[in-house]
């Protein structure tokens, strides 16, 4: 796969200015032909120092014939996300324009090289806040550099048999922080739940954990808890990954997702 990582790598222009020489950082270049476009490399003089390098050769790496321009302007940092794209063009090599009107190409798009990271997570409430956030930070382009990408495992809670579930802003309408218990509940939650209903009423209720921990069953992954004391890197049933807490921002998420990938390509 050839997928340059700057755009300042790729050259696009219809005249010549300043003859034959390109940018001194342009390695490639998109040229429109009777055809269409095609993807060239440029092989400049190594030993010239200036802005503006003189081209001795240019190469073409793949012909018209065999490219697709994809019609929408894109988040051209979003690497993940376009080399999926670029396996639908049906094209060896796809051209993406960005929202500033830069561009970049894939060349034979392969995602085997991505590191893939399983998040697990519970619905409702509708938007669940750790899948909703990655996917959400993923499409920024703010994992660009780390070249990971995510497959998400969403269990409903709202599937799970259980008179009480564990809080109001899961849209539930009979929580166990808002209404009073009155023994033999069967609860939807985790430990803490438990915790909180035998201190409050004691021992006569049953338990359907829906922990998102017990539902890992790939590694590396990532997903939340609510006890503080089991948040950073985890093994579960014999699985490395990452937990957040139930309430991480943003930018919690994203530096969860960045250790995760390091320490799991270190190993």
């Amino acid at each position: 796969m050839i997928f340059p990582r700057e755009c300042k790598e790729i050259g696009f222009a219809e005249t010549k200015p300043c003859g034959d020489r390109v940018y001194f950082l342009s390695d490639y270049g998109v040229r429109k032909t009777a055809h269409g476009y095609e993807i060239i490399r440029f092989h400049k003089d190594f030993r010239e120092t200036g802005l503006m390098r003189t081209v001795h050769r240019v190469e073409v790496i793949v012909p018209a014939d065999d490219v697709t321009w994809y019609t929408f302007p894109v988040n051209i940092h979003d690497r993940a996300g376009l080399i999926r794209l670029a396996t639908e063009s049906g094209t060896r090599a796809t051209i993406f324009r960005g929202l500033d009107e830069h561009i970049t190409f894939i060349i034979d798009p392969d995602l085997s090289q991505f590191l893939t990271i399983h998040v697990y997570d519970l619905v409702p409430p509708s938007l669940p806040s750790l899948s909703y956030a990655i996917r959400d930070i993923e499409a920024t382009g703010m994992f660009e550099n780390i070249d990971v990408m995510f497959s998400h495992h969403l269990t409903d809670t709202g599937l799970v048999n259980a008179d009480v579930h564990p809080c109001r802003a899961a849209g539930f309408t009979r929580t166990l922080d808002a209404d009073p218990m009155h023994g033999g509940e069967l609860i939807a939650g985790c430990r803490a739940s438990a915790g909180i209903f035998r201190e409050c009423y004691g021992e006569d209720f049953q338990l359907n954990d829906i922990c998102p921990l017990n539902t890992v069953k790939k590694e590396p992954f990532i997903t939340r808890c609510c006890q503080t004391e089991r948040i950073g890197p985890a093994m579960v049933n014999g699985l490395s990954g990452s937990i957040i807490h139930f309430g991480a921002s943003p930018p919690a998420i994203y530096a969860a997702v960045v250790q995760l990938a390091a320490a799991w390509r270190s190993k």
